[in-house]
């Protein structure tokens, strides 16, 4: 599923082709993705001129001049195509602007969505009300994070997966800072010390930023608009490698399952 690097990857992408420019046509080819499509959509964007893109947690943000925003999530295996030489079966969304560029929306699993909200009403639209602060915001701190973690039993790996206490970090980039912040995925979630909690969230700043930077992670079907893959994975520190090195130096990468996901960890220095 692509996360937040990717989305945000995608943003930029998009931001190119479609900041300041005119929508000309706007083509849903089905009825729904994981939901219906808005059934106002077509009329609501054709002739609006794109404001500006955005991205709050794993969303991404078209917003036009008209008051309204164009809301979607990739959701397992969507991506954005930038002038796609042919328009395919799995692409369920078409828009052309006035400088007669094509996008179009893939997903062969339909698992994404597209939702289209007055900009003002954002803040207080259900799945943004219920989450946290962003991962690179000031928000996002140790002191936020120990307020919303306090008295919390569970592990700090699920609760860094809720999105209510942190908007947007996936499975990927947790066990990632965790790696670095040298904190093992079982620790109780309520008993980090502030020294450790400062490491956290320093730990997926950094992951965040660097992932956003080599452009994603290109797991299964993600790629960036123009085509290109995400390098990411190619610096994953413990991720997918179960059995190998830890860059600590110390331990060899093991991997568990929690809840259905896998947790990649080295239990030598994540304690």
């Amino acid at each position: 599923m692509p996360e937040l690097p990717e989305v945000e990857t995608t943003v930029r992408g998009l931001e190119s082709v479609l900041a300041g420019r005119m929508l000309t046509r706007v083509e849903p080819r089905r009825a729904d993705l994981r939901r219906a499509f808005p059934p106002d959509l077509r009329q609501r964007l054709t002739g609006a001129r794109v404001t500006g893109l955005g991205r709050r947690a794993k969303y991404g943000l078209i917003h036009t001049d008209r008051g309204d925003t164009m809301v979607f999530h990739l959701g397992m295996s969507g991506r954005w195509r930038v002038d796609p030489e042919a328009v395919g079966t799995h692409d369920h969304l078409v828009l052309e602007t006035d400088e007669g560029r094509r996008l179009s929306l893939m997903d062969p699993r339909r698992f994404g969505s597209v939702d289209l909200m007055a900009t003002e009403a954002l803040p207080e639209w259900a799945p943004f009300k219920a989450l946290g602060p962003e991962p690179l915001s000031a928000d996002f701190n140790a002191g936020q994070l120990g307020e919303a973690l306090k008295g919390r039993i569970a592990p700090i790996k699920a609760m860094l997966l809720d999105q209510r206490i942190v908007a947007g970090l996936g499975n990927i980039y947790v066990c990632e800072a965790l790696n670095i912040a040298r904190i093992a995925p079982t620790r109780q979630a309520g008993k980090l010390t502030a020294p450790k909690r400062t490491l956290l969230v320093e730990a997926a700043r950094q992951v965040l930023t660097e992932a956003i930077a080599a452009g994603g992670s290109s797991l299964r079907d993600y790629a960036r608009p123009d085509g290109e893959l995400g390098y990411f994975s190619k610096q994953f520190r413990v991720y997918g490698r179960e059995g190998e090195p830890c860059p600590c130096g110390k331990g060899m990468v093991a991997r568990r399952v929690d809840s259905g996901r896998s947790t990649f960890h080295c239990p030598a220095c994540q304690k």
